[in-house]
């Protein structure tokens, strides 16, 4: 790309240094490209697909993941047992205001285990709690 030189003092340059756009925009891509792995979970399950209201998960609500297996996972970290889940569970319920709790259930597990975590959150007098499911495919 050539520069191009005023002639005389009262002559405009116009021309269009476009190199400072490029450095943004590279910025902006490597900023997307680095954060966007992180907005996916890492525990690999099939949800089950469902048609439900759209709504946003705040940073501060808990998920809990249910795999194939039926091995229970806080966000991303493995929870022994039920037990230790309640624990957990109590102490999410001790706060003001209290966070939500989201199942995020494998489509093909058993019931039991997802039972397990209701029942935990109920005993540990968690007020809310929602699964995380996938919209089925649209039919043309």
């Amino acid at each position: 790309m050539a520069i191009q030189i005023a002639q005389g003092p009262d002559e405009a340059v116009s021309a269009i240094n476009t190199t400072p756009l490029v450095d943004v925009m590279l910025v902006l891509l490597i900023i997307f490209l680095i954060t966007i792995p992180v907005v996916n979970f890492s525990v690999p399950v099939e949800l089950p697909k469902q048609r439900n209201e759209v709504r946003e998960s705040e940073p501060k609500d808990v998920v809990i993941t249910v795999s194939r297996e039926g091995k229970l996972y806080w966000f991303d970290a493995p929870i022994a047992n039920k037990d230790a889940l309640f624990e957990r569970l109590k102490g999410i319920a001790l706060q003001q205001p209290q966070p939500e709790v989201h199942v995020r259930g494998d489509a093909g597990s058993d019931y039991a285990p997802v039972g397990r975590v209701l029942l935990a959150a109920q005993r540990a007098g968690i007020a809310k709690v929602g699964f995380i499911t996938e919209p089925p495919a649209r039919s043309l």
